[in-house]
């Protein structure tokens, strides 16, 4: 077998595949990080770069100039005390945070293993617009017990919103002092909360020591107690002794061979242009690259693309609906303490829990996420002026930030997708990535109702100020993206079966976020992919098995 790309789906479908007994190359663009050497957090300057990306994350991919900007929803403006607000014209396109390496972008997420919603499997069933995914909660919850057990899960006793068939690994992280003020804070607003799920170890797991809550999963975990991709699948299936990582192996494209079936993968490593063939291949590469290397793979048989049958790959693209709000408390709140997102609130997370908009969204602590962590950031930030009067002021409000951010349903539309660039290309002479987004009417409503409920929840905290606000409104800044492949039973319109399998490419299979048909209201994707990877990865040994 062969798998292209090693983040959250391609590291567990490898470790699924090598786990029954099968031999796989997974082929990876980017290094394997050593988290001991480099991660910098034992650093002065620690605070001076977010990720130690060892090669450009940006590069691969452009964003198409984005819509202008309507005056009259000046409150979903960014803008912080410092440096005011954004007062550009357009949309601005900030960047598609990723990391090319092994373990991908579960590197530098903040831990987060969420669950979708049971209801946003039948988004359209409940809402009328979107899509419902090709199956059900049901049929995927043992999956996500699966990958909970892996990557070792710490959550709840209880979830009302979604069922389980077996408890978490490992008992919730007990709330730091910010925590519980944003606890009480979110109970007066009317959002009841759980801790939050987090693939980030309360006790020792699986030969790993437990999180020492400092705060800084963006910046990568020198102690291996976040689950990321590459200390939990990665390392499981190389144990095997079945499965080989090959790093620096930059994938150019898939070769259409006779009778509908892939016929191999070039690829180039070390300077030298080289050829992988195997029995199936599993791309994996996320829900921007993905497309792209099907777009590149051109031949007589499929002129449009490879798997592009339906004319719907890189289509349906689906981004981060995010805002966030920042105060400062009357009381130091030390919220650059504890775990970068402990708790969570649902209660808005539905498709149909707005009203008459569709689509939900979540609540959860920000200070983290927002990286206004150390003195550097409240400087640039929060703290305005310069000198004694500064210092002075640095002193008074330090550890005083509190934060919340929402993370909302995106749903597709004509003008999100993405495609290839007709003017730029890479080193190595492809065209890139074209990341085309556009947010409908919909979409900036549900912004409001977000920005709404983060003000009153740090209003209910007694947040006295407010410090900084950004959101999707003006800026592309997306970690979470999806549906550029999607899933369904229909080859009209879908690209991918409900197993991940290409409709008319016998050997060719998707797992990772681009086969999503709907986003979710606001979970964090990567347990999700993990669960469908695995999933994808039984019913290719099955499909072996029966000779398909």
């Amino acid at each position: 077998m062969v798998v292209i790309g090693c983040g959250a789906g391609g590291a567990a479908c490898a470790w699924r595949l090598a786990s029954r007994g099968l031999r796989v190359l997974v082929l990876e663009a980017g290094p394997w990080y050593d988290p001991a050497r480099d991660y910098r957090l034992h650093r002065d300057d620690w605070e001076r770069s977010r990720f130690p990306h060892k090669l450009d994350p940006d590069e691969g991919y452009v964003i198409a100039p984005l819509q202008r900007l309507d005056p009259r929803r000046a409150p979903l403006r960014s803008w912080n005390r410092v440096w005011g607000p954004y007062e550009g014209e357009r949309r601005r396109g900030w960047r598609y945070h990723r990391v090319l390496g092994v373990g991908g972008s579960t590197l530098h997420f903040s831990g987060e293993a969420h669950r979708l919603h049971p209801m946003a499997f039948r988004l359209r069933s409940h809402t009328g617009v979107g899509a419902d995914w090709p199956f059900t909660y049901d049929e995927l919850e043992p999956y996500y017990v699966e990958a909970e057990r892996v990557v070792g899960v710490a959550g709840p006793d209880r979830d009302p919103t979604r069922p389980r068939s077996a408890p978490y690994p490992l008992p919730p992280h007990p709330l730091s002092h910010a925590g519980r003020t944003l606890a009480r804070a979110l109970e007066k607003a009317g959002f009841p909360w759980l801790p939050n799920p987090v693939a980030i170890l309360s006790r020792p797991y699986d030969g790993r020591p437990p999180c020492n809550y400092c705060a800084n999963c963006n910046r990568g975990c020198p102690r291996t107690d976040k689950g990321s991709a590459d200390v939990t699948f990665a390392r499981r299936a190389v144990a095997t002794g079945r499965c080989r990582i090959l790093t620096g192996a930059t994938v150019l494209r898939l070769l259409a061979g006779r009778h509908d079936r892939v016929d191999g993968i070039e690829y180039l490593h070390e300077g030298a242009t080289r050829l992988a063939r195997a029995r199936a291949y599993v791309l994996a590469a996320g829900a921007v690259e993905t497309p792209r290397l099907l777009l590149l793979s051109v031949a007589p048989a499929c002129p449009d693309g490879l798997a592009n049958e339906s004319g719907l790959v890189g289509r349906n693209f689906m981004e981060t609906l995010a805002w966030t709000s920042i105060g400062l408390h009357p009381q130091p709140q030390g919220a650059h303490r504890g775990i970068a997102s402990e708790l969570v609130s649902w209660a808005r997370n539905a498709p149909d829990a707005l009203g008459e908009v569709p689509g939900g969204f979540r609540l959860s602590p920000a200070v983290a996420e927002a990286d206004m962590m150390g003195p550097a950031a409240y400087a640039r930030r929060a703290v305005p002026g310069w000198g004694l009067a500064h210092r002075r002021a640095m002193r008074e409000r330090f550890a005083h930030a509190l934060g919340v951010g929402a993370i909302g349903e995106f749903l597709p539309n004509e003008g999100s997708r993405v495609d290839l660039d007709p003017d730029r290309r890479d080193r190595h002479g492809r065209p890139l990535a074209r990341i085309r987004s556009v947010l409908d009417a919909d979409a900036v409503r549900r912004l409001e109702r977000m920005a709404a409920a983060t003000r009153a929840v740090l209003e209910a905290a007694g947040v006295c100020e407010l410090v900084e606000e950004y959101g999707s409104y003006d800026t592309f800044s997306a970690t979470h993206v999806f549906g550029t492949c999607r899933m369904g039973h229909d080859p009209r319109t879908s690209v991918v079966d409900p197993w991940g399998r290409s409709h008319r490419w016998r050997n060719l299979w998707i797992a990772d976020a681009s086969v999503f048909p709907s986003s979710g209201g606001g979970e964090s994707p990567s347990l999700t992919i993990q669960a469908l990877a695995l999933r994808t990865a039984d019913r290719l040994v099955t499909a072996l098995g029966r000779r398909e």
